[in-house]
């Protein structure tokens, strides 16, 4: 009985991970705008909990074919999509649009050419460079580590397709503009409008959660928000957080263009980015409930202050 009660045990233990051919815990897709369906991934950092799935896959059916964004973390998270939109519709997916390099919105590219080989995958020229340049391994390796292996089997597939900003695209039937930027979030950004009404921001805009800016710009973001907010759109798909409307961008521009005030006086006054936290934790009260507040406002102040010094 002992020995039949370590295999179960070893048996459980073994299926709390992926193998190469699972697939990821089923979330639901909501229908948010004529032809356009969004499964919002959880707030939060790629864990165990999460099985590293944390962003908004989605995807517009056009006419006789189908048009991806972003369609997650991992191989595992990419099937768990695949099976999500074969739900929505028979037609097969032509285009995927990644929004930017952190593999937390793309590799789950590998599962959409595993159903759909023909499919052609979409991103910022530099977003391309970045990930063949070694990002792409990075991430492989970052949520094989954050999920202890859940993510394991996941490939970088890599877009081939470099989008140019203004790049406007008659896929079906509907029309695809990408807005692009070289300074915002990760400086690989695009942003996708589409003829219905609908934005997609890709991690420019976040709704409810702090964004991670290492390896961008709060100018160049706000800059960014600013083209978005002129746009003729109705409905805002931000990269992590609930759908919603334009409100979203006013409140992502608000928190950049606080913080970042706020550090510029404290650093004129000559404060130090420890020093200046309380002032610029006391001026973002409205956001405190945002994920990650607490957590990640320390680095948000630190990051701000290195952007001031090279102003």
């Amino acid at each position: 009985m002992h020995l039949i009660a370590f295999f179960f045990a070893a048996s459980l233990a073994f299926t709390a991970h992926a193998a190469p051919d699972d697939t990821l815990k089923a979330y639901p897709a909501k229908l948010v705008a004529p032809d356009t369906w969004v499964i919002t991934g959880p707030l939060g950092e790629p864990s165990v909990e999460n099985q590293g799935f944390m962003n908004n896959p989605a995807w517009i059916i056009a006419g006789d074919q189908v048009i991806v964004i972003d369609p997650g973390s991992s191989v595992q998270a990419g099937r768990m999509v695949v099976q999500a939109i074969k739900k929505s519709t028979r037609l097969p997916v032509t285009t995927v649009y990644n929004t930017h390099v952190h593999g937390d919105h793309w590799l789950g590219n590998q599962a959409i050419l595993d159903a759909w080989p023909k499919a052609v995958l979409i991103a910022h020229p530099d977003m391309i460079a970045k990930a063949k340049a070694g990002e792409a391994e990075s991430w492989v390796n970052m949520m094989s580590r954050l999920t202890e292996g859940y993510t394991d089997g996941t490939r970088a597939q890599i877009p081939t397709v470099a989008a140019t900003d203004g790049m406007t695209s008659k896929i079906g039937t509907h029309t695809f503009k990408v807005h692009s930027s070289n300074d915002a979030h990760s400086k690989t950004d695009i942003m996708i409008e589409v003829d219905n009404g609908v934005l997609f921001t890709g991690d420019n805009v976040l709704n409810g959660r702090v964004a991670r800016m290492d390896d961008g710009t709060f100018v160049g973001n706000i800059k960014a928000i600013d083209h978005a907010s002129k746009l003729p759109i109705k409905i805002v798909v931000p990269g992590h957080g609930n759908v919603g409307g334009t409100a979203i961008l006013k409140a992502q521009r608000d928190f950049f263009q606080i913080l970042f005030d706020t550090v510029k006086t404290e650093y004129d006054a000559g404060k130090s980015d420890f020093e200046m936290k309380p002032a610029v934790a006391k001026k973002l009260a409205a956001f405190k409930k945002w994920h990650g507040f607490d957590a990640d406002l320390g680095k948000q102040v630190s990051l701000a202050v290195l952007e001031v010094e090279q102003q």
